[in-house]
Order: structure tokens, then sequence, then C-alpha cells
């Protein structure tokens, strides 16, 4: 049976082109953007399209910059482990190998966050199988983040190569990678803010908390404009859109279900599982879970999945990452596994990693030279 899932529009750009495009408008070379003397990629994490056109009005610097064609899309799966690796590579899943928040190290019962899982659990750095382009571009590249990121396994394997300076502050943050572009021409820097993301994840991007946050950080990237110099290019965009989903759209396993016969093991995130089946039954839990959740999810065998092409070329490496069946929600729910002892994640309310247009298409809105 074949799957149909979304396509993307003719020549739609893909978050993967982000960078490589802006060091080529430092060489006056980019199909994307003028000529620029340095470039700033700012990172609003969580901020998808339709969040930000559905409160433009708490959010007036940001909705201004941009027409509804100024988007990108972001990888599958819309998550930031996938997503933030892309940006810094240069390249889909497929290739660089981080499938998903949580995903199987091949040939073994280990199922292991995509973030986390260098400090925690031992994920050897290359587990992220691309060259980041901090590494690769034959120019100065700086990470302005907040502090924490600092030395952790995740920022090793994707920005080995760049000069990392932590601000916890974010007005004071974008202030400090607007000053790194003065003092460096020809340089990369690489701006990310998380902040509008936790929020989404606690309280839902519909929640008055996030339009409240929404409005500090549409203050912050207006005074990131302002103090951007002649001759410094900078994009807003984002690594995925969020939908919320309320509690009682949580679809629970629980002992005894039959989505669960045969399922090994499950990773991914409650809007993309990847189901790692037992020995012989891969077939029968895509059935099963076909059966059951096709009007209101895509469910797909690996086969299906590397085939669609959404992943790039996947390597052989890659591939046994990949659940046997993959889940990817289309209708308002999220998908738990209640056995688990930790219900922490239940409680978030905001929700993202599938393939819809409100997950996968962001903002990419050009400031200062490149506007």
């Amino acid at each position: 049976m074949s799957i149909s899932l979304p396509a993307d529009p003719p020549r739609a750009r893909s978050l993967t082109g982000v960078v490589p495009q802006m060091s080529a408008a430092l060489d006056g070379t980019s199909d994307w953007f003028p000529p620029a003397e340095r470039a700033v990629v700012f990172v609003l994490d969580g901020l998808g399209s339709h969040n930000l056109s559905a409160r433009a009005g708490h959010a007036r610097f940001l909705a201004q910059a941009g027409s509804k064609r100024d988007v990108a899309r972001t990888v599958f799966p819309s998550t930031t482990a996938s997503a933030l690796t892309s940006l810094l590579t240069g390249t889909l899943p497929g290739e660089h190998g981080i499938v998903g928040y949580r995903a199987r190290v091949p040939g073994t019962d280990d199922v292991v966050n995509q973030l986390r899982g260098w400090d925690t659990d031992g994920l050897p750095l290359e587990f992220q199988r691309a060259t980041p382009l901090a590494t690769s571009l034959a120019r100065p590249f700086f990470v302005v983040t907040k502090s924490e990121y600092r030395g952790t396994g995740f920022t090793a394997a994707t920005q080995a190569g760049a000069e990392f300076i932590g601000v916890d502050d974010l007005t004071e943050r974008v202030l400090t990678a607007a000053q790194l572009g003065a003092q460096h021409p020809g340089s990369l820097i690489y701006l990310y803010a998380p902040e509008l993301d936790g929020v989404g994840h606690r309280r839902g991007w519909q929640s008055d908390e996030w339009t409240v946050m929404l409005e500090r950080v549409d203050a912050a990237a207006r005074a990131f404009a302002e103090a951007l110099t002649p001759g410094t290019g900078a994009v807003v965009t984002a690594d995925h859109g969020m939908v919320d989903i309320p509690r009682h759209r949580q679809i629970l396993l629980r002992d005894g279900d039959p989505l669960l016969d045969g399922v090994r093991l499950i990773g991914g995130e409650p809007r993309m599982l990847h189901l790692y089946a037992e020995p012989g039954h891969a077939e029968d839990v895509e059935h099963a879970w076909r059966a059951s959740e096709e009007a209101r999810s895509w469910v797909l065998s690996r086969d299906e999945l590397i085939a669609s092409g959404v992943l790039g070329p996947v390597s052989p490496e890659v591939r046994e990452r990949l659940g046997d069946v993959v889940v990817a929600a289309r209708s308002g729910v999220v998908y738990y596994d209640d056995r688990l002892a930790d219900k922490a994640s239940q409680k978030m309310i905001g929700q993202h990693g599938s393939f819809t247009t409100e997950e996968r298409v962001v903002p990419l809105l050009r400031l200062g030279a490149f506007a």
C-alpha cells in the first residue's frame, strides 16, 4: 500500500539551505540573498509561520518583516534535534542521522534522547554523521546562545569549529550577535533563542503566557535589527512550528493494547513515533496501526518512509535508527507510552514533530542587507 505524504511546493526553500546560502551571500554568489559583508541566522525555536500569523498583532515587527511567501520548510521529523542539526550541517536527517527526539541505537535496545543523550547516555559524537558547517566553511563562525549549552554533546556534535558565546538574557544575546558581526567582517553568526519553545510546550502557543513571550521576542528582534551595522545581512527563522494538543486528545498506550502487540521499543516523540518491532513482527505492527490510526495519522513502513525521499538519501547505518513503522499524527492527537513511570511529558500542551504545515512551515524573514 502506497502512502501519500504532503508535497512541498515547487522550489520551496529548505532549512538545510539557509546557512550555505548565507555563506554564499558573503561571496556575492547566493541564489537566495543579496551580497553582504557578514551574516546572522537568528533561530526562534518553536515559531512556525502559522503561529506568527495568528498572533501578528503581538509581534508587529516580525509580522511586518516579511510576507506569506517568506517561508521555508523545516525537515521531517519537525523536531529540534533533527532540524537544528540540518540547519547547522546543511544536510537532511537521512544523511546526518539525527532522526527524531529519541531513536534506537542500532544493534541495541537503547532508545536514546538525541538532544541530551550525548551527556546522559554516552552517545558518541560521531553518531551525528555530517560535518558541521562551522568546520567546513572557511570563514569565522560564532554561536551566540544560552550559556547552559556550552560544552554539551549536542553543541559539540553540531557546532564543532565555531566560537561559543553564552549570553542568558535574550536582549543582551541579540545585541551581542549584532556587535560580533560589526567586529568580524566575513563572519557567520548563529543566534539561538529557545525561550518561546519552552513556554509553548508548558502552556501551549495559544496561551497568554506564550503571547507575552512572543512580545518579548518581537521586541528583541526589533532591537537586533536596529543594532545591525550596514552590510550585515540577517535571517530570522525557526526549527519548527507548534500545535496545541489538549489532554483529552492524548492517546495513551497501555498494557494489553493491541497496538502494542509485537512492538519491542518506542522512540520518536508524541507527534511522531518510531515503532521498533519484535523480530518478524514488523508487518503485523504496520497492519494493526494502519487499521486503527490511518484516519488521523500517516502510518508508514520504514521502506515507505525512505522511498518518500523526505529524509534525503538514507545510509545503511541510519536506516536501522528508523522505526520499522513510523506513525506521524496528521490530526490533533499525540501518542504516549503510558507504561512509563515518568509521565511528566504528558503535561505538555504545545507539540510538534509531524508533517503538517503548522509544524513544518517556518518564517524566513530578511533583515539588514538581506532585506
